[in-house]
């Protein structure tokens, strides 16, 4: 195969001492590359068996070297993992490397960050998100800005890098470019992913900036609650633009939907039940992970109200992303919201205020929103107070008379 390892422990026979003593040596074979490295230990001559490139018997020496031996093979087999994982393809020369620390070349961040760009833009559409690209290609214009301005180069290399560098780097975004602490998150998180991705190849052996912790942004409550939900259903609007994007968001907020996935419904997504109900069964674009929704009233009414209206069998007529939450900003201050109303939001509302708060399991609920597990359904799912009191007076109906002080 083209990258598959071998590795062998061989005794460099030439350097034998007066003791008869001798240098253990590797070598690494990858595919048609081959690199030989010291094991930095000695073995005794007559203590070696050259067919199988380990130490002969059961004494002491010979299992404490067969073991160091095992290590270093074990250790070798990781990193050749590893690079291969990340850039699918290796050379024994970049095993031996990781394996010893070492980079093997004067690798640089911004270069290393264009290149990873590059390659990810490659898998947009496959199996990448152009949003994600588009993080990551924002982030990489920041770093190349601040280091001209801050240091008056193009360029950094990995080993210059230390936690000064990205305590200057925060301050940067955050006092200079007045960045919010999510912004701040965002882009410092995606330079981060540069330095991980380094460390695996074994370009840097440790993380310089394992002590900077960057301020998280306040809890926002990201869901609407009930009254806010009649106030965009009743409140009357401004333009025909609103009206669309109420009702799309509200769709949204009544399916569970991301815009996205909104934007790729079509008539086919819609299967109706042995009992009759109608239900969404699609593939979350982000992750391809199926999710069925069954239709409560509401989205049926939205549905209706667009049919025939839209173009190659679309269920619903969608604006750009940016254009929805421009119009949610005017409907939030319409409504008297005093919220920074996003698209997004609904996707949260349908978790809490719709499902969880109404009884419905989370594990029901994770199914519905497309989550691989119920650790991303519990950063959606909030319980309500309206839930929770409701909960509290059943519970009082329950234990009515139940529980009496002695008199």
């Amino acid at each position: 195969m083209k990258h598959a390892l071998k590795v062998l422990f061989y005794l460099k026979k030439n350097e034998a001492k007066e003791d008869g003593m001798c240098p253990v040596m590797g070598r690494i074979t990858v595919g048609k590359t081959m690199v030989q490295f010291s094991a930095k230990m000695n073995v005794p001559v007559s203590l070696w068996d050259t067919p199988s490139g380990r130490a002969n018997g059961k004494s002491r020496l010979a299992t404490e070297l067969n073991r160091t031996l095992d290590k270093i093979n074990v250790s070798i087999n990781a990193h050749h993992k590893e690079i291969l994982e990340n850039k699918g393809q290796v050379t024994a020369e970049q095993v031996k490397n990781a394996f010893q620390g070492i980079a093997t070349e004067q690798e640089t961040l911004v270069r290393y960050f264009l290149r990873h760009n590059q390659e990810f833009k490659k898998r947009v559409g496959i199996n990448r998100e152009l949003s994600t690209y588009q993080q990551y290609d924002i982030s990489l214009k920041h770093l190349t800005r601040f280091l001209r301005k801050k240091y008056n180069l193009s360029d950094i290399p990995f080993s210059a890098l230390d936690f000064s560098f990205i305590t200057s780097y925060d301050f940067y975004l955050r006092v200079e470019l007045q960045r919010k602490p999510n912004t701040i998150l965002g882009i410092t998180r995606t330079m981060r992913r540069m330095i991980k991705l380094a460390i695996h190849e074994g370009i840097i052996t440790r993380d310089p900036f394992d002590s900077y912790t960057p301020e998280r942004p306040k809890a926002e409550q990201k869901y609407l609650t009930r009254a806010e939900l009649d106030k965009i259903m009743t409140t009357p609007l401004d333009h025909p633009n609103r009206y669309l994007t109420r009702d799309v968001f509200l769709f949204s907020c009544f399916t569970g939907l991301a815009f996205r996935d909104m934007c790729n419904l079509t008539q086919k997504n819609l299967v109706r039940a042995d009992d009759g109900v109608l239900w969404i069964t699609t593939s979350r674009q982000k992750t391809g992970t199926p999710c069925h929704i069954p239709l409560l009233e509401l989205p049926l009414q939205i549905i209706e109200k667009y049919k025939g209206l839209t173009k190659d069998d679309k269920l619903l007529l969608m604006l750009s992303c940016g254009r929805l939450n421009v119009n949610l900003k005017k409907i939030a201050k319409l409504c008297g919201i005093d919220k920074r109303l996003i698209f997004h939001m609904g996707r949260h509302t349908y978790a809490s205020e719709i499902t969880l708060s109404q009884g419905v399991p989370i594990e029901s609920v994770s199914r519905m929103l497309g989550h691989r597990d119920l650790r991303s359904t519990q950063i959606y799912a909030k319980i309500t107070n309206d839930k929770i009191n409701e909960d509290m007076k059943a519970l009082e109906t329950r234990m009515e008379n139940k529980y009496q002080l002695a008199k």
